[in-house]
C-alpha cells in the first residue's frame, strides 16, 4: 500500500452525547467511537448511541468499542447501533476479531496496548481493517491520557493502516502525525471538559493542528472486500 500525502483523518472516541457527536460531523470526522465497555467512564447509554448512528452513519464511520465480551453481544450490539466500525480493545485474538468481520459486516479496529517494541510487532498477527496503538497503563485497557514512545509505532512493520491514540491533545498531534506513518488519529480525554463529556472549543484545536501538519505519509484507506478477509 503506497504512502500519499493527505490530511490524516480524526477519530472521536468517547462519544456519549447528540451534540458531541454533531459538532464532530461539523468538524468533518472520519469516525466517531462510543464505548460500550460498561465499566468505561465514557461508556454511552445504548439508546444515545443508536439515536446517534442514526443521525451521522451516512456522514462519518460509526464505532464502538468493546473490551473482551462475547461474540452474540458484539454482533447484537452492531446490529441494533448500526456500526460500521467495531473497535476490540481487550485481549481478542485474530480468529475472535475474523469472527466479527464476518458476522457483522463492520471493519474491525483490533487496538494494542503499547509498553515496548515486542507490542507493536504482535499486533501484525491481527489481519484486520485498523490496527490502533495506544499506551500501555495496568488494568487499564485505553483512555488513559498518557502518550506512548511513537519511535515504537515509527517501527512498523506490517502495512495495515495505523490509527494512533493515547494522550494525543492539540498541542502534541502534529508532532506525532510528522513521526509515524499512519491513516488517522484517535482522541478522546484530549478534547475533554469530562469523560464523555467534549470540549468543543478542544476538537476545534484538534481538527486544525491535524489540519496543519504535514504527515511523512498517511496511507490510505481499504477497500471494504479487503478490510474484512479473515
Amino acid at each position: 500500500m503506497e504512502p500519499v500525502q493527505r490530511r490524516a483523518k480524526i477519530k472521536f472516541c468517547g462519544i456519549t452525547r447528540q451534540e458531541d457527536a454533531d459538532f464532530a460531523a461539523s468538524l468533518d470526522a472520519w469516525a466517531i467511537g462510543m464505548i460500550f465497555w460498561p465499566q468505561s467512564p465514557r461508556a454511552v447509554d445504548p439508546a444515545v448511541a443508536t439515536r446517534i448512528a442514526k443521525t451521522h452513519r451516512r456522514k462519518m464511520e460509526i464505532a464502538g468499542v468493546f473490551v473482551n465480551q462475547p461474540l452474540d453481544e458484539v454482533t447484537e450490539q452492531a446490529d441494533i447501533s448500526h456500526l460500521s466500525l467495531i473497535q476490540l480493545h481487550g485481549d481478542e485474538g485474530p480468529a475472535y476479531c475474523a469472527e466479527i468481520a464476518r458476522r457483522t459486516g463492520a471493519r474491525v479496529i483490533k487496538a494494542a496496548r503499547v509498553a515496548q517494541a515486542s507490542d507493536v510487532q504482535a499486533i501484525g498477527a491481527f489481519r484486520c481493517a485498523f490496527h490502533l496503538l495506544d499506551t500501555y497503563k495496568a488494568g487499564t485497557p485505553g483512555g488513559t491520557g498518557e502518550t506512548f514512545d511513537w519511535k515504537l509505532a515509527a517501527e512498523r512493520r506490517s502495512q495495515v493502516p495505523l490509527l494512533l491514540s493515547g494522550g494525543l491533545n492539540a498541542g502534541n498531534v502534529g508532532d506525532a502525525i510528522r513521526a509515524v506513518r499512519l491513516f488517522g488519529v484517535d482522541v478522546a480525554s484530549g478534547v475533554e471538559s469530562a469523560p464523555g463529556v467534549k470540549d468543543h472549543d478542544a476538537m476545534t484545536a484538534f481538527s486544525e493542528a491535524v489540519a496543519a501538519a504535514t504527515p511523512e505519509a498517511v496511507v490510505e484507506e481499504p477497500a471494504v472486500d479487503e478490510a474484512v478477509a479473515p
